[in-house]
């Protein structure tokens, strides 16, 4: 029986290496292939690095009362360190992508790991809010170079029927580093000072940077383009359980002829004008909304009059609702595509903000935690899947354009929120700011309705 190159790589031949004059398409290799214990792997240590990520992005939030307190300024005096790491995080996620595609994806991964340990290392020796703002900057450029590299990373390891769940999945440590980082805080804060917390808070990437060392594969992509490494991948591929005799000539036709179109003007041509605006805007949006709780919401509470460790509580409930709802909407899109589930959580999320604004602060500590949880798993959902929505709004060619372009302009709404949020709890109060926190899902919402190419509700008999 004649077979395939591609079919005999899969796997679909008996089990003997294809012949030296074999050409395997590495795209359809992966993208049809099963899904090993190799490939698990991968994925895991991608999405490790992406809860360090969020761990240590989230520590400043809970530092803040703390280091205010003893260097004896105020939170707007405190704001440009805060943003300076968020600039970092803007400038760390558009390079990314260059070093990545020059450098490796592992390289771009554990080089960002390690830098945003280190820096958060140093922060625990800051003798005052200008180096702290130094350094939160380095740090920014590791914490926002890891997520888009191993999301890719994760992508480009995953086979296609399972990449969008793996993807979100990988978008939702985030949040999960930084319940954990509020958890940690809980306990480290009242007993160790603010400085342990950044020591120890540093010294898990570093670990973590060792083991992706020892550990982390470079992707398979990557390695096609480069014939001086076929023979990396193809060990590669052995240990995925696809072994490939060392003549074999790798390709990538999908892939290669997309890279050859597109561009950044593409973005505003065949009729996506409309769509990247708004996606930029609902972007920016939810992004100021979730910064605004990093940020600022520990410190909210601790203005309000509320003991360390509740204010504490908030920002983990706002992370672990932010993990549930974004699964949640994840799985609601696969099923009834993403215009209501996605405008549902707009919605939610700008009701729960204003609701929260009748609730007793003091009297009602519980459900106060409670309904930033609610809060949290709202903006989250959608912030996570709006990732999901630009994959299918751009083709091929540019959809990395795309996505990153939106997340791009999405951080400057992170850096909006640091100054917006100090002046609001300064002149506003809780109540202030939990108005900011519902207006600016109301216009996310308003951008999404003007969305043209949402993903279609998933029709009866289809897989």
């Amino acid at each position: 029986m004649n077979m395939t190159p591609v079919a005999a790589a899969m796997g679909d031949a008996p089990q003997s290496a294809p012949p030296r004059s074999t050409r395997v398409d590495i795209g359809t290799l992966l993208d049809q292939g099963p899904f090993t214990g190799m490939q698990r792997l991968v994925v895991l240590l991608a999405a490790l690095s992406i809860v360090m990520d969020g761990f240590d992005g989230q520590l400043i939030g809970f530092a803040i009362p703390l280091m205010i307190k003893e260097w004896g300024i105020t939170r707007e005096a405190f704001a440009p360190a805060v943003a300076a790491g968020l600039i970092g995080m803007g400038i760390g996620s558009a390079c990314a992508g260059l070093f990545a595609d020059r450098f490796g994806r592992r390289m771009a991964i554990i080089a960002s790991v390690f830098v945003f340990g280190t820096a958060t290392c140093a922060i625990g020796l800051a003798p005052n809010a200008l180096v702290v703002a130094v350094l939160r900057f380095i740090a920014g450029l590791g914490i926002g170079g890891a997520l888009p590299s191993a999301t890719t990373m994760t992508a480009e390891f995953t086979p296609m029927r399972r990449r969008t769940l793996a993807v979100t999945a990988t978008i939702v440590c985030v949040p999960l580093g930084g319940m954990l980082a509020g958890l940690f805080a809980s306990l480290v804060l009242p007993l160790y000072g603010w400085r342990s917390l950044f020591f120890v808070g540093g010294s898990l990437p570093l670990v973590l940077g060792l083991t992706l060392l020892a550990a982390l594969p470079e992707s398979p992509r990557f390695l096609a383009r480069r014939p001086q490494r076929w023979n990396e991948l193809g060990t590669l591929l052995g240990r995925m359980g696809r072994p490939m005799a060392t003549g074999v000539v790798y390709t990538d036709a999908l892939e290669q002829r997309s890279e050859k179109q597109g561009g950044f003007r593409a973005l505003f041509t065949l009729g996506y004008g409309r769509d990247t605006l708004a996606t930029w805007v609902a972007f920016f949006m939810c992004l100021t909304a979730v910064y605004s709780a990093f940020s600022w919401l520990p410190t909210l509470l601790l203005s309000e009059g509320l003991e360390l460790s509740v204010a504490g509580s908030g920002l983990t409930a706002y992370n672990l609702g932010g993990v549930i709802g974004a699964l949640a909407c994840a799985v609601a899109m696969t099923r009834w595509g993403s215009f209501w589930p996605l405008l549902t959580c707009c919605a939610g999320g700008a009701a729960s903000a204003f609701l929260l604004q009748v609730v007793d602060i003091h009297q009602d500590t519980g459900l106060l935690i409670f309904g930033f949880g609610v809060h949290g798993l709202f903006v989250n959902a959608v912030q996570s899947t709006l990732f999901a929505l630009c994959a299918f709004i751009y083709p091929t060619s540019v959809r990395a354009t795309g996505t990153a372009s939106a997340l791009a302009f999405g951080r400057l709404g992170a850096v909006f929120s640091v100054f917006a949020g100090a002046l609001v709890i300064t002149r506003g109060g809780a109540q202030g700011y939990l108005m900011l926190l519902g207006s600016v899902m109301v216009l996310a919402l308003l951008a999404l309705l003007l969305v043209r190419r949402h993903i279609p509700r998933r029709l009866p008999g289809q897989p």
